[in-house]
């Protein structure tokens, strides 16, 4: 018997459906079902029965039928639509096993109260802002660089020789070809300490720096310190772990260590080899006194080595955790050498926090996927990585110097702060261009996007007249002829030339 019907019949009413419920919304009326229904009762035969599903799920969705609404019985609706009795009845049966519609044994068939239709229309588009002319914005690789072909040369081999066993459940630290890859790759190119077997592949420095912040929450900790100014990404992850962020000052060698000593955090978050976003390298004074304060405290330094690789004016620093393994987390990803869409990241553990992290890998996602990492493993043992490197460096270097020439032709005494590497730098304007606001507000209006140093500090002092206007201006992602031109339009467009 189909859900909605009695088998008791009464006069005039075909199907003897009994009255409306206590509390519940009378039936509509044949004109509300029928205009409604009416195209769909209309489609083509072998789409009908799906397509009145479609529109009377929808009407229960958006509303026109409320919650608690009686419907006609299945041969009062089919005889008003013209169809078979039977394709209503399976609408009916449908959506009631969907919760869209309730029935009984004698009391009819009704719209279930577990369905909340939206109160509101949907909004309409909202309108879309110019995109700038030139973006300056910082912390964008150039994705056209992206090796297509030695990758896709990585994919087929590994496709071709991948033992089946293989495409399993990863473990949650990742392919150990992979990791022994990564291990080999750093200790070579960033002079860290590396154990496979205390590496962890990531997605991403954000994952890997919530592992850390989820283990440390565990642990009791409730704050962490983070270099002001700084990187935007850090203060949400901690947060979202549990854990305040506590903002410390930097000087002229790194993080401030009297400021460091008084904050009573035991967890600080730094990049020592081309610091975020001032561009300054921590000297080695600094580093030594980092270290010493985390032995003091039993601490932990968190290090971001985000563009480590992209040194131009000299060999690269080494990292921090090459001097003490036990007391620096090491991090750091490919999106900047190769595009932060790989999602690919890895994390070097202090021994007494191994299994810890391993198993908050395991719970958040079960590890990365195999077949991405053996396609990274390979791509790594071949040399193809060492020689995507090369090629950033190169265009890099190329792109930074460009734009330090325009700046200096079109801003007359422009000061380039920050040593050179990465992809960004500081550049100080004299006063003249000044005010700040008033600076962007124009780059704006001439279709030129970039970023102060101000919108990167944590501090609520603002912007210092006397500093003159500090820009944190991206390069890598900007042909040089695109770094020309937005330099030009900012010198068109702002006031004080």
């Amino acid at each position: 018997m189909a859900p909605n019907e009695t088998g008791a019949e009464r006069p005039g009413h075909p199907g003897g459906e009994r009255g409306p419920e206590p509390g519940a919304t009378p039936s509509p009326g044949g004109g509300f079902a029928w205009e409604l229904l009416l195209p769909a009762a209309a489609a083509p035969a072998r789409r009908r029965g799906r397509t009145l599903q479609s529109a009377l799920r929808d009407a229960v969705r958006s509303g026109r039928l409320a919650p608690g609404t009686r419907l006609p019985s299945s041969r009062e609706l089919a005889a008003d639509l013209g169809v078979s009795r039977g394709l209503i009845t399976e609408a009916y049966e449908q959506l009631t096993a969907e919760g869209y519609l309730r029935s009984g044994r004698g009391s009819g068939t009704w719209v279930g109260e577990a369905v909340r239709p939206g109160g509101s229309p949907a909004p309409g588009p909202v309108p879309e802002r110019p995109s700038p002319v030139v973006d300056f914005r910082p912390g964008k690789p150039d994705l056209s660089l992206f090796p297509r072909a030695a990758w896709a040369a990585a994919q087929r081999t590994v496709l071709g020789s991948l033992p089946h066993r293989a495409l399993s459940y990863p473990d949650p630290r990742g392919l150990p070809g992979l990791r022994s890859a990564l291990a080999a790759l750093l200790t070579r190119r960033r002079g860290v300490v590396a154990d496979p077997d205390r590496l962890v592949v990531c997605s991403g420095v954000t994952q890997a720096t919530t592992l850390l912040g989820l283990v440390l929450h565990g642990h009791g900790e409730r704050s962490v310190g983070v270099e002001d100014p700084g990187s935007p990404v850090h203060g949400p992850v901690f947060d979202a772990c549990g854990l305040r962020m506590t903002a410390l000052p930097l000087d002229g060698e790194g993080l401030a260590m009297e400021p460091l000593r008084r904050s009573g955090v035991r967890t600080v978050m730094t990049t020592p080899s081309h610091q975020f976003p001032t561009g300054i390298a921590y000297s080695a004074r600094r580093r030594t006194e980092l270290l010493d304060w985390a032995r003091s405290v039993s601490g932990l330094v968190v290090e971001d080595d985000y563009d480590g690789d992209f040194r131009y004016d000299r060999a690269p620093v080494g990292a921090l955790q090459g001097l003490d393994p036990d007391r620096v987390a090491y991090t750091g990803s490919v999106s900047k050498s190769l595009a932060p869409g790989l999602r690919m990241g890895w994390l070097l553990v202090p021994g007494q926090l191994v299994d810890e992290v391993v198993e908050r890998k395991r719970t958040i996602d079960l590890g990365n996927p195999a077949l991405d990492q053996a396609v990274m493993a390979h791509f790594v043992e071949r040399g193809d990585y060492d020689r995507q490197l090369r090629r950033c460096q190169r265009a890099y270097r190329e792109r930074r110097d460009v734009l330090v020439g325009a700046l200096a032709e079109h801003f007359p005494g422009t000061e380039v702060r920050g040593i050179a590497a990465g992809l960004h730098i500081i550049a100080r304007l004299p006063r003249r261009y000044g005010p700040e606001g008033r600076f962007v507000a124009a780059a704006r209006e001439a279709g030129v996007a970039l970023r102060t140093l101000a919108e990167h500090e944590m501090s609520a002092a603002g912007p210092d007249p006397a500093e003159g206007v500090r820009l944190v201006l991206g390069y890598a992602h900007l042909a040089p002829s695109e770094i020309v031109r937005g330099v030009a339009l900012l010198a068109a467009g702002v006031p004080g030339r």
